[in-house]
């Protein structure tokens, strides 16, 4: 698990009307303030990445369909730079977790399901391209194999 990364059990209400998914709370430990919340599309098979940011604190949760989540530790100051993360998240799995991923961490995702997949990020700044840095995702600094 790389440093800082943290994954936590979320909560589902189900009943014959349909189901509400829980994502963060203010007072949730994993709360680090509120910038936006959006969602993220994926395809089936599609994978985007990779991208990290400098100081956003990412909050993930795969309410609709299922992902691969790669988390790349390149931070020189961790205890766990060099460490490749792999996480399977979303309905299609029995659990419904939240990611929540410091700074500096890169990222990228994988479309596991038949359908489009819906990545929810609550973050904890509002999206700001002069703090976001991305790679391709065959950039030789990261070696993962899709």
């Amino acid at each position: 698990m790389i440093e800082g990364v943290v994954i936590s059990s979320l909560t589902q209400i189900h009943d014959e009307r349909g189901a509400v998914y829980h994502m963060l709370r203010s007072d949730s430990p994993r709360f680090f303030g509120f910038g936006e919340v959006y969602f993220s599309i994926i395809n089936p098979g599609i994978v985007k990445g990779w991208k990290r940011h400098s100081k956003m604190v990412m909050n993930l949760a795969v309410p609709k369909g299922k992902i691969q989540l790669v988390l790349v530790d390149h931070r020189t100051d961790s205890s766990t730079s060099g460490v490749i993360q792999e996480v399977i998240l979303g309905e299609e799995t029995n659990t419904y977790q939240l990611v929540t991923v410091p700074p500096l961490i890169w990222s990228g995702f994988k479309c596991l399901s038949s359908t489009p997949t819906i990545l929810a990020n609550c973050s904890s700044i509002v999206h700001d391209e002069t703090e976001t840095e991305g790679l391709a995702l065959d950039d030789p600094t990261i070696s993962y194999g899709w």
